[in-house]
C-alpha cells in the first residue's frame, strides 16, 4: 500500500543528521526511498529543501543532497497548491500545507506540528510510522480504516 505525504524539510534534515538508524525521521526517509511513502511536492518545496540542505551548518555533501532530491522527484508526485484560509505563524509553511491539501488522502509529515493547523492529516514522523504499521496490518480495514478529512464542507 502506498501512502502519499508531503515531507516537511525538518524531517529530512533530522533524518540526515540522526545517528540513530531506528529514529522515526530516519524510518520515514527510508520509507520514502523504498517508495512506501510517495512524496508529494512542488517546485517551491524542492527549492526549500535544496536551500536548507545546502546550509553550511549542516555540511551535507552534494551527493547526499542530490540523492534525497532525486528520490523525491523520481518517486513522487509534482502537485499544485490549493489555497487555504488557515492562519500560519510563519508564511513559509503555507506551501507544505496547501500542497498536502491538493492531493487527496495525503499527509503532511512534520516535526513541528505547532507550525500548522491541527488537522488529522498533519502528523509527526512517529504518527506516520503508526499509520504505515496500521495500514500494513492483516486486520487493516476490517473495523476502521485511517482516513484523512480535508477542509471540504
Amino acid at each position: 500500500m502506498k501512502i502519499y505525504a508531503v515531507i516537511d524539510t525538518n524531517v529530512i534534515v533530522s533524518a540526515l543528521l540522526s545517528r540513530h538508524h531506528d529514529s522515526a525521521t530516519v524510518k520515514v526517509l527510508n520509507y520514502l526511498y523504498d517508495r512506501v511513502i510517495v512524496p508529494v511536492y512542488n517546485n517551491e518545496i524542492i527549492e526549500e529543501y535544496v536551500a536548507v540542505l545546502k546550509r553550511p551548518k549542516f555540511n551535507f555533501s552534494e551527493e547526499t543532497i542530490s540523492a534525497v532530491i532525486d528520490a523525491i522527484r523520481e518517486g513522487g508526485i509534482d502537485s499544485r497548491r490549493i489555497g487555504s484560509n488557515e492562519q500560519f505563524p510563519d508564511p513559509k509553511y503555507i506551501v507544505f500545507y496547501e500542497v498536502a491539501l491538493a492531493t487527496e488522502d495525503s499527509f503532511l509529515v512534520t516535526g513541528n506540528t505547532k507550525h500548522f493547523p491541527k488537522k488529522p492529516f498533519v502528523v509527526t514522523p512517529a504518527e506516520m510510522l503508526h499509520i504505515i504499521q496500521e495500514m500494513n496490518s492483516p486486520n487493516h480495514g476490517l473495523l476502521s480504516e485511517p482516513s484523512v478529512c480535508y477542509g471540504k464542507k
